[in-house]
């Protein structure tokens, strides 16, 4: 009886073991919220669920982009359109990543597009940082709650990031770092001698061919898995912090003239979840309270670029070191944005 009960725990331990633990937090999420707090749990799980739609159409564009560059044997060939062009590619990702409207989440479906297509990663870095921080509706909207010169300076910041975090990926890169950025390893060929070791000749009307599209349905299904998981478990987490720590209470830490507010301005934003056309009202709210200019402006740099959401995402999608980059280049600069904007806004 002793053998056959140790028997049934153990093959109920290599069952859970083969589950994937992440989709089983999702599933597990709502009932677990809804039994420790009825009252705010339709509230977490709105916000979560109308997150998660609005990035659908950017996860979609990526997956399929995904599928289409694997079944077409192109996605070598991106990689090597890229490559020698390093330098302009990461000056193009920093000014088009200023117009682009996507938040530290909705950016990253597109991140694991370009690092999956080969494009190097010191220009998708540049891209990652600027995308977050500005686009025209935002620019609008801070120019009306705080007027023009922090429009103008966040915009600056967002490219200046951009560049920076850019140019400095390539130079640590020189040194050997960030090869293979992503976590998921290539996986070998349908005949299991691995993956092709040179550019293919691409065939742009994959659909002709059975195999390949099949390679494209499992591409597509292999990463809608895989980034909905990650992205439906980063908007419950961003649901949980906008009800239970609202931002107006961890803004409210940061106030006071000096450098110390701007390093925690940062430190503080870093972490928060700080939506880019509320965040502006929130800041002037703050700042007639005695926040600072280059505190307010590091905070909502901070903010825009990470979020805990955003970094449990990005830490599932990338190696260490690209993610500890990404998470330092994204505080320095907003720490770097505030002390600069601070000194020439004489606040």
């Amino acid at each position: 009886m002793t053998e056959l009960v140790l028997q049934r725990a153990g093959a109920l331990l290599g069952w859970l073991r083969k589950i994937d633990r992440v989709w089983l937090l999702v599933l597990l999420f709502p009932p677990l919220i809804f039994v420790a707090d009825p009252a705010n749990a339709p509230e977490v799980l709105e916000i979560a669920v109308r997150a998660f739609g609005g990035t659908l159409p950017y996860m979609a564009i990526a997956i399929a982009l995904m599928g289409y560059l694997k079944a077409t044997s192109a996605d070598g060939v991106v990689a090597a359109a890229f490559k020698g062009r390093e330098s302009r590619m990461i000056v193009l990702a920093a000014l088009v990543g200023g117009l682009a409207p996507f938040c530290s989440c909705e950016v990253i479906p597109f991140i694991a597009a370009l690092l999956a297509a080969g494009t190097p990663v010191a220009a998708v870095m540049a891209f990652w940082l600027a995308s977050p921080l500005m686009d025209p509706p935002t620019f609008a909207i801070t120019a009306g709650a705080l007027g023009p010169e922090f429009a103008v300076g966040k915009t600056a910041a967002a490219v200046a990031l951009g560049l920076g975090g850019g140019f400095a990926m390539k130079a640590l890169s020189g040194m050997g770092l960030f090869a293979e950025p992503l976590r998921q390893a290539s996986k070998p060929s349908c005949c299991g001698c691995g993956a092709p070791k040179g550019p293919q000749k691409p065939v742009w009307r994959f659909w002709t061919e059975p195999a390949r599209r099949e390679t494209f349905a499992q591409t597509a299904l292999e990463q809608a898995l895989f980034l909905g998981k990650w992205l439906a478990l980063a908007y419950l987490l961003e649901g949980v912090m906008i009800v239970y720590i609202p931002a107006e209470t961890i803004a409210g830490v940061v106030g006071g003239p000096g450098i110390l507010p701007v390093i925690t301005g940062a430190l503080v934003g870093a972490p928060a979840y700080l939506n880019g056309y509320a965040a502006p009202a929130l800041v002037a709210g703050l700042m007639e309270q005695g926040m600072s200019a280059g505190a307010a402006m590091s905070f909502m740099v901070a903010g825009a670029v990470s979020s805990i959401p955003a970094m449990a995402a990005v830490f599932a999608l990338v190696k260490r070191p690209v993610f500890a980059a990404y998470l330092g280049f994204g505080i320095g600069g907003a720490i770097l944005s505030g002390l600069v904007f601070g000194a020439v806004y004489g606040a």
